[in-house]
């Protein structure tokens, strides 16, 4: 045989043989992750559930879901262990960057736009009430629509004729 003949089959052997050591890898590392688990420390589940870890066994985790909420969950199902600096972020609303800046985003948009409330008293006021002589007039115009399709009281398959 050629070598020619054999190129494509030992370069898809090399390269399935690649993709398997990298996942290994990537599993091996996940494990680890996952045997290092401390209590106390912040974890995240694949479901995306985030967790106190409590207690650590050998094929699983007693996880406090909420303050005195605790569930069994197997180690399999924790993704990610994380800091403790970005669990009080993302559980608790801590940013120790926005502190150390001291920029606080305002709740209403309104103190953004720079008007003061001197500003707001110059602008008219729009009357969104209904006017009763519209009303009156738009009642009217329905009335007649709904007589004319109706053809002067005739029933359908009448004649015009009577």
């Amino acid at each position: 045989m050629d070598i020619l003949t054999l190129l494509p089959f030992i370069v898809l052997i090399g390269a399935m043989f690649l993709m398997t050591r990298s996942a290994k890898k990537k599993q091996a590392a996940a494990a680890q992750m996952r045997n290092d688990m401390q209590p106390g420390t912040g974890v995240r589940t694949i479901g995306g559930m985030y967790a106190t870890v409590k207690e650590v066994h050998d094929d699983t985790v007693l996880l406090e879901v909420a303050p005195g909420v605790h569930a069994i969950y197997a180690k399999n199902s924790i993704g990610a262990v994380l800091d403790d600096a970005e669990y009080n972020r993302i559980v608790h609303g801590d940013d120790e960057e926005l502190d150390a800046d001291g920029t606080v985003v305002p709740d209403d948009a309104s103190s953004l736009t720079g008007e003061s409330d001197a500003g707001k008293a110059d602008v008219a006021k729009i009357d969104l009430g209904k006017d009763e002589s519209a009303d009156a007039e738009t009642k009217d115009a329905a009335v007649k629509d709904v007589k004319d399709a109706k053809g002067d009281g005739k029933a359908d398959g009448e004649p015009d004729a009577k």
